[in-house]
């Protein structure tokens, strides 16, 4: 019997796969503390060192992005429409959802996001 498409799974599967060329789907989930991802932000790279062609960002008020099927469903949706090969997945949350020079002055701290004051981010690969 077959079960059909599993979003989660082609995320998981396909970010696991390694680098299997351009373009690159980037995965990126970003929260107030580490505990709840309220967004998450998907970009396709077409060739190293290229700014994004397309950036999308989803985001949540009340649960964690990371547990909606229907956001995970929509990115999954989203990266293989951009036909992409490779899909990098970050494995922790890469910090505040807030936009620094946007929802807070530049070089400043987000005052909406406590946990983050002061503390190392993973850099993006």
């Amino acid at each position: 019997m077959k079960l059909g498409w599993r979003p989660q799974k082609w995320l998981e599967k396909k970010s696991k796969s390694g680098f299997r060329g351009y373009p690159v789907g980037t995965v990126a989930f970003y929260g107030a503390d580490n505990l709840r991802a309220s967004k998450v932000a998907v970009a396709v790279i077409t060739a190293e060192g290229a700014p994004p062609l397309v950036l999308r960002r989803w985001f949540s008020e009340t649960g964690d992005v990371r547990d909606d099927p229907a956001t995970i469903e929509e990115i999954a949706t989203f990266l293989r429409s951009e036909e992409v090969r490779t899909v990098a997945l970050s494995p922790t949350m890469m910090g505040c959802p807030h936009e620094e020079g946007i929802d807070y002055p530049e070089g400043e701290v987000c005052p909406q996001c406590p946990y983050w004051a002061n503390r190392e981010r993973p850099l993006p690969r």
